[in-house]
């Protein structure tokens, strides 16, 4: 598997906690999207971990694709 599968071409709004590590599925093949559930093993692909620096919303990337890590960029739009 070479590139990621598109999960949605929208990017998941989550609350955070300050703090907290969330593991960003790279891949995505999780069903618990848009965080990892371990479908990634044997694709080549690893979980993007996301520390929050203050609690509130975060958009992380639905379709995989975005340049800016675990966070949306809009790159879904070229998609």
């Amino acid at each position: 598997m070479s590139q990621p599968t598109i999960a949605q071409k929208a990017p998941y709004p989550v609350n955070v906690q300050a703090g907290k590590t969330y593991h960003w599925c790279s891949c995505g093949l999780s069903k618990n999207q848009p965080m990892c559930d371990g479908s990634h093993k044997g694709t080549g692909f690893a979980p993007t971990p996301y520390t929050a620096e203050k609690d509130g919303t975060v958009y992380f990337c639905g379709c995989k694709h975005s340049a800016n890590g675990a966070l949306c960029d809009g790159g879904h739009a070229k998609l």
